[in-house]
């Protein structure tokens, strides 16, 4: 997916805390865990993505994207809660 300069420059600031947040408030449920790794899915149409938790770090780019592609999230559903403005 791509996304517009300014919205990239919002989204690499983001923290897993963040990310995780986001995840949950578009129904995302947390499935297993092991250390740092995170594996959530969403129960409607059982999407999996694993987060590598590293608390107050930004994610570099190429995670960063490959995860967001993983989630699948518009700009218009990111800015809907509010993790891009």
């Amino acid at each position: 997916m791509k996304y517009s300069q300014q919205t990239w420059n919002q989204l690499k600031n983001l923290t897993a805390d963040e990310i995780i947040s986001a995840l949950e408030k578009t129904g995302w449920v947390q499935d297993q865990s092991s250390g740092a790794i995170l594996i959530y899915y969403h129960p409607n149409n059982g999407s999996r993505v694993t987060i590598h938790y590293h608390p107050r770090k930004t994610y570099r780019q190429g995670l960063l994207k490959g995860l967001l592609e993983d989630i699948n999230w518009t700009e218009e559903e990111m800015r809907k809660i509010k993790l891009i403005k």
